[in-house]
């Protein structure tokens, strides 16, 4: 299948508009019109994954970390990451990186971890804002329902676990055609009362130009009257981090016991344990130190991360256990996440889960 294919299904899914401004995620490497044998599913994109790639005939590498981060300013194989671009080139292996777009997503990185520590009624820890707008449009009366549908089919009407959603108000509308309009009601010159619904719709931002549109191709007036407003609500759906509970409570160092099974943790670096038991854990894969203020607001009884400097442990302040598992080992389930979405979506095409552990961090 063409690459575009495939990118265009993850970027439905996990929108590049959820990356932060600081990343990379995307297609990095490749032309949207490439024929693509098969993928490759990573963590990070090394020398060794682009040997197993090659070994298994991908043509194509999905990673959670994008391989160019900042700008390169030259290819003259002087370090990993020339290195790589260079060969990518040469044996044309598209390259995709889908990185804080999928961080930031309710059924992304931070959920896979949560699944497998069992959490139940899990949020989103920090949830991003600018993210929801509000469509105001108006149509008459007759025309509702073909309108209501072609907007809903583009995406908007989502809130949380509910869709369909729409508030519609009856009134009257009035306006005068002049001499160069072809209206649908009316005629020129005459001033015209209609009776029509106000319709209000939550739409995502990265849907809005799809709602619009839809709305206007459905819509049967040459002149559609509507309102696009941004709203300040959070996106519950969206955003950093997560909390959830745990179904029994747990003492704190069997709680961390079993996290270092489960996710096969070299070491785990930890704060002062406290005396309650651990029911509410909050969580981020990666580097989410600047998440601990929103854990200690929760009142989360642990926070799970990574990356925590010297300093960052002393914050916990004994208002609740700081755990740093290590980078790769809370992103280690982000290749399966994907590998199976990409499987489930595209089951005659060849996906393939690296076997290689990439953690450049070793333990002794």
């Amino acid at each position: 299948m063409q690459l575009q294919e495939i990118t265009c299904f993850l970027e439905a899914k996990y929108p590049l508009q959820l990356q932060e401004s600081y990343d990379n995620a995307g297609l990095i490497y490749g032309r949207p019109t490439q024929e693509i044998r098969g993928a490759l599913v990573c963590l990070d994109v090394t020398e060794d994954i682009i040997e197993e790639a090659l070994a298994l005939q991908c043509n194509l590498i999905i990673a959670h970390h994008p391989i160019v981060f900042k700008g390169l300013k030259r290819l003259n194989g002087k370090n990993y990451v020339e290195r790589i671009v260079e060969t990518c080139i040469q044996k044309e292996i598209a390259l995709y990186a889908i990185h804080t777009n999928l961080d930031n997503h309710i059924h992304g990185v931070n959920d896979r971890i949560a699944q497998h520590l069992g959490l139940e009624n899990c949020r989103i820890l920090r949830p991003m804002e600018a993210q929801l707008f509000k469509l105001e449009v108006y149509v008459p009366q007759t025309d509702f329902a073909s309108l209501d549908n072609a907007i809903l089919a583009a995406g908007a009407g989502q809130i949380g676990n509910y869709k369909n959603c729409h508030f519609r108000t009856l009134g009257t509308g009035t306006f005068e055609p002049n001499e160069l309009a072809q209206p649908h009601i009316g005629e020129a010159g005459k001033r015209e009362s209609v009776e029509e619904y106000k319709l209000e719709y939550v739409v995502e931002a990265s849907c809005v130009s799809q709602v619009l549109q839809a709305m206007r191709h459905a819509h049967p007036y040459e002149e559609v009257a509507y309102q696009l407003l941004p709203t300040q609500n959070d996106h519950p759906d969206r955003g950093a981090g997560l909390l959830g509970s745990l179904p029994e409570p747990m003492e704190p160092l069997d709680f961390l016991q079993m996290v270092k099974k489960k996710f096969n943790c070299g070491a785990i670096r930890y704060t002062k344990l406290l005396p309650q038991k651990i029911q509410k854990v909050a969580l981020c894969g990666g580097a989410g130190s600047f998440l601990l203020p929103d854990a200690i607001r929760a009142k989360a009884d642990i926070y799970l991360s990574a990356d925590f400097k010297y300093h960052e442990f002393f914050d916990a302040d004994e208002q609740l256990i700081i755990a740093d598992i290590g980078h790769y080992e809370s992103e280690q389930y982000t290749s399966e996440l994907l590998a199976e979405q990409l499987t489930e979506n595209f089951p005659n095409f060849a996906v393939r889960l690296t076997k290689l552990n990439t953690n450049p961090v070793n333990y002794l």
